[in-house]
């Protein structure tokens, strides 16, 4: 794609939530300038950035269909998911309706309507669950092993993808692994400790910050660092394998223990630590490092954003709210 191609119309689904706002406002600045962006609402709409926006419930695959005859997209990032773990194993019926029900609405209503349509599907690293050798980089040819509802049902989905893909749909699936930064809510830990940490400094909490486990080791990402892969995914879409499989990753783990003390030393106030069992999940992973070498020779892709800036930025978003 190149600023002399064709119009460009991109549907994003899930486009309201926590990588979904991040990323339209990636596209709304990166596309070439002849473009629509168009957005899948599910609740009541953001306004951040103007763009279209279309009410679209996945699980709906009458109304999925009738979105996209009517906007007609040349691209279709989907996004749309359950992917809060405690969200996801604690409703298992609607995690699979939306994570694997919603994925196939929409493939087959880009099969049967749109078939020129390139559909982008954000899958996650969650699929591969330990990995095959717990502690070595993660590859995209490792075999999926997810081990909770979430893992489970993204795997399901995009193992359909690849299957359609063989069929001649136009895709490729995008597994990053743990992201974060401003916007994310309060369900996963970095985000759960900056609340904490912001409500004590306002005196709405006390100073005790309750916590799950901080030995496990993860890969973590900013969330404008992956928005960038997923631009650089539809940039340069045409160019890449057809239904290939991109990994975003830092290639570094990092304790979740060291996670809350660099939160921590940026409160400079004095905070007790106490685990909470209840945050504690039995299938929790010790640890997770990703390769991204595919993701850095074919879109010239890698994490810019130092993890101390975004936990600053992630601090500074909870203060302000």
């Amino acid at each position: 794609m190149s600023s002399t191609d064709a119009f460009v119309r991109i549907l994003v689904t899930g486009g309201e939530g926590f990588v979904g706002r991040h990323l339209v406002r990636a596209l709304s600045a990166g596309l070439p300038p002849r473009h629509e962006i168009i957005v899948g609402t599910h609740g009541a709409p953001q306004a951040e950035v103007e763009v279209r926006r279309v009410p679209l419930d996945v699980t709906n695959a009458d109304q999925v269909r009738s979105v996209l005859v009517e906007t007609r997209p040349t691209h279709l990032f989907h996004l749309a998911a359950i992917a809060a773990i405690g969200a996801a194993t604690g409703n298992v019926r609607r995690t699979w309706a939306v994570n694997f029900g919603g994925t196939l609405n929409l493939a087959l209503a880009v099969a049967e309507a749109l078939p020129d349509c390139r559909l982008l599907y954000c899958s996650s690293a969650q699929v591969y669950g330990f990995g095959p050798k717990p502690g070595e980089p993660i590859g995209e040819s490792a075999p999926f092993a997810p081990i909770d509802a979430y893992g489970a049902s993204k795997a399901a989905a995009d193992l359909m993808i690849e299957q359609m893909s063989k069929q001649g749909m136009r895709t490729i699936r995008l597994r990053p692994f743990n992201h974060t930064g401003p916007g994310q809510n309060d369900q996963f830990a970095a985000p759960a400790f900056a609340a904490q940490i912001a409500r004590i400094e306002r005196g709405e909490q006390e100073p005790v910050i309750h916590v799950g486990a901080l030995a496990s080791r993860r890969d973590f990402l900013d969330v404008r660092d992956v928005v960038d892969g997923y631009v650089r995914a539809v940039l340069r879409f045409d160019h890449l394998p057809p239904g290939g499989v991109l990994n975003f990753a830092s290639g570094r783990a990092i304790a979740i223990g060291d996670i809350l003390n660099m939160l921590l030393a940026m409160s400079g106030r004095k905070i007790e630590i106490r685990q909470d069992p209840s945050r504690v999940r039995s299938s929790d992973v010790s640890f997770v490092v990703g390769d991204a070498s595919l993701a850095r020779r074919l879109l010239d892709w890698t994490p810019r954003t130092p993890i101390e800036t975004t936990l600053a930025a992630l601090l500074a978003d909870y203060r302000n709210r």
